[in-house]
């Protein structure tokens, strides 16, 4: 099901681009639609809101009570809410770990400098409706919100016919402030401006379809976004000591994504690559999404044979795949050698979907190989900083010639009084 390839220096290199034409696909078609919805709600406020919001949803937008989450909570299995109760408490102790603190001290000229960080003062979430129902990341994006000390958070979801208890329970546990059932574009467009009873946020977090992620890239300016996400991947880097079973359920467990899915295989043995690939074929027969799965697989996934482990990392960190497993004999001695990837997952017992729902560290992670430059969204995505400099006179003094010589050589004269008049 998967194709095997013997990495030539040119094959693999095929595949490569073939991944990333994938991930560059982008619908021509959607964002002069997206950019009129934003401009009318930008000129109407909460009307445009409502008219959109009754053309593609059917239902003008409208906030839930908190009676509503309750019995949404109320609602779901007792095993439900533990897990995400669990999981809740993992995602904020990681969170509360990472907590970047304000702090000051004697610059080398003897004043004070430092920095105060504040969270931001809004944020909202989007949150899909319909089938693609995720609790996990309603936790994912709202909890390490409420650590960074976020004063208001607006949860936004579509107003479908039948709200999903398990997504509003998820709302409950992380603390969300208010939930707003408004989605599309005109969600996103509401958020930006501030749309009647809809407010204005400082940053959009959360997945959505194309129209969403098309208005998240016009907002952006107006409010900060955590990132487009682009289709899923996972890349394993496996060798002869993994069980094939394990590295086919999990490459299976990302191709269920979505037919644009990417699940990669690099490994220094071609019997692992071969077992692999007939285990894939075995599983895929009692799985429910196997349609989806074997179209991912089958266009965008592949098993890349290596001539040793070291080549399986440079390519790795070529490709900078949003979660990489490592499942070798010593997975930890091939951590110091990799660059770019969104979650690094060491070893046979530590698979992807421990990450998507339970271990604490953040699911939503850079896609499409902007590993290279983006990290996971975290506490540290909805703090901000601001610089603090106290100087008296006597410190003052001392370099005040340096400042003005710095200023004059800019042609700055009104910066070099500003310092002048202090001592004349």
């Amino acid at each position: 099901m998967i194709t095997i390839i013997r990495a030539d220096g040119s094959a693999e290199r095929r595949q490569l681009e073939a991944m990333r034409a994938r991930a560059a696909e982008k619908n021509a078609d959607i964002e002069p639609a997206v950019k009129a919805i934003m401009e009318s709600v930008r000129a109407e406020g909460l009307p445009a809101v409502e008219r959109y919001s009754l053309r593609f949803d059917g239902k003008a937008p409208y906030e839930l009570s908190k009676d509503r989450l309750d019995e949404a909570y109320a609602a779901c299995p007792a095993k439900l809410t533990a897990a995400l109760e669990h999981a809740a408490r993992n995602i904020r102790d990681y969170n509360e770990k990472l907590l970047a603190k304000s702090m000051e001290w004697t610059s080398p000229d003897g004043g004070k400098v430092g920095r105060v960080v504040r969270g931001l003062s809004r944020v909202g979430i989007y949150v899909p409706g319909g089938t693609a129902a995720y609790p996990s990341s309603v936790l994912m994006n709202a909890i390490p919100a409420k650590v960074a000390g976020v004063e208001e958070l607006v949860m936004l979801t579509p107003p479908t016919e039948n709200l999903s208890d398990a997504v509003l329970a998820a709302a409950k546990i992380a603390g969300v402030d208010r939930v707003i059932a408004v989605g599309g574009a005109q969600a996103v467009a509401a958020v930006t401006y501030g749309a009647g009873f809809i407010p204005r946020v400082d940053k959009l977090v959360g997945p959505g379809n194309a129209y969403v992620a098309a208005a998240k890239r016009l907002a952006y300016g107006e409010l900060d976004i955590d990132m487009v996400a682009g289709p899923s991947e996972v890349l394993v880097i496996a060798d002869n000591t993994a069980d094939p079973r394990f590295i086919a359920a999990d490459l299976l467990s990302q191709a269920e994504h979505d037919r644009l899915a990417s699940a990669v295989l690099l490994t220094d043995d071609l019997a692992l690559a071969q077992a692999v690939d007939g285990e894939i074929v075995r599983q895929t027969a009692y799985l429910s999404r196997s349609e989806i799965m074997e179209a991912s697989l089958r266009d965008f996934g592949c098993a890349i044979v290596c001539g040793n482990l070291k080549r399986c990392v440079e390519l790795a960190n070529e490709i900078a795949p949003e979660h990489l497993e490592i499942v070798t004999k010593a997975p930890r001695e091939l951590l110091p050698q990799v660059k770019n990837a969104g979650a690094v997952f060491l070893g046979a017992y530590t698979p992807e979907p421990l990450g998507d729902y339970l271990a604490g560290p953040d699911h939503v992670l850079p896609t499409s190989g902007t590993a290279r430059f983006f990290s996971p969204l975290s506490v540290d995505s909805f703090l901000k900083s601001m610089s603090v400099l106290e100087f008296g006179r006597e410190v003052l003094e001392p370099i005040s010639g340096e400042i003005i010589a710095l200023a004059q050589a800019e042609k700055l004269t009104a910066h070099a009084n500003s310092i002048r008049v202090r001592f004349e």
